[in-house]
C-alpha cells in the first residue's frame, strides 16, 4: 500500500490486554464498534499493537463468529464443514476467490434493487429493514428458481472440465 492510501484506512491497534485502540479518534473501541464500521463501508486495518501483525481478518472472524452465535445464524453446520473441507486442498484458493465473486455478485444485485426502489417510490429513500423484509418474504420463491438456475449453470460449466466422476474412481479400482 502507498502512503497516500494507508492515510485513508483507519488505523486500529490491539493490546495484549485484547484492547482495540481507534488511532483515528484516540478512544478505546468495541468489537461493535468495528463491526459498525464495517457495514459504514469505512477501509480499517487491525494491527497487533507490539508486533504491527496484520490482525483485520482475525477480528472480522471473531465478529462473524459472535453474529452466528447470537441470533440466526447465516451459516449452516453443513455449509460450514464444507467450506472447512477446502482448506489445504488443490481448490482452496479458487474456493475463496469463488465465494468472494459471487457475494459482489450479490450485493451488486441489492444496490440494483435498492436504486430501483428509489424509482417506485418517488426518490424517497430506501425501504426500512421491516420493508425489505416483507419484500423478500414476497420474492422467495422467484429468487429461490434464480438461485437454483445460477446453481445449475455453475454445475453444467464445472462439469465440461475433463476430470473422472467422483464414482468412476471407486469402480475402477474394484
Amino acid at each position: 500500500m502507498t502512503e497516500a492510501a494507508d492515510a485513508t484506512v483507519r488505523l486500529i491497534k490491539k493490546y495484549p490486554n485484547r484492547r482495540l485502540y481507534d488511532t483515528q479518534t484516540s478512544t478505546y473501541i468495541t468489537l461493535a464498534d468495528v463491526k459498525q464500521l464495517v457495514l459504514e463501508n469505512e477501509s480499517f486495518k487491525v494491527v497487533d499493537a507490539k508486533s504491527a501483525e496484520d490482525l483485520t481478518r482475525s477480528i472480522l472472524l471473531q465478529i462473524i463468529l459472535e453474529e452466528e452465535s447470537g441470533g440466526v445464524p447465516m451459516f449452516s453446520s453443513t455449509m460450514l464443514a464444507q467450506v472447512i473441507r477446502f482448506y489445504g486442498h488443490a481448490m482452496q484458493g479458487m474456493m475463496g476467490s469463488y465465494l468472494e465473486k459471487n457475494i459482489q455478485v450479490f450485493m451488486e444485485v441489492q444496490d440494483r434493487m435498492s436504486e430501483q426502489s428509489k424509482g417506485l417510490y418517488g426518490g424517497a429513500n430506501q425501504f426500512s429493514p421491516e420493508a425489505w423484509t416483507q419484500l423478500m418474504t414476497a420474492q422467495t420463491p422467484a429468487l429461490q428458481n434464480m438461485m437454483n438456475s445460477y446453481v445449475e449453470q455453475s454445475k453444467n460449466l464445472f462439469s465440461a472440465f475433463p476430470f473422472a466422476p467422483t464414482g468412476a474412481n471407486e469402480k475402477s479400482k474394484s
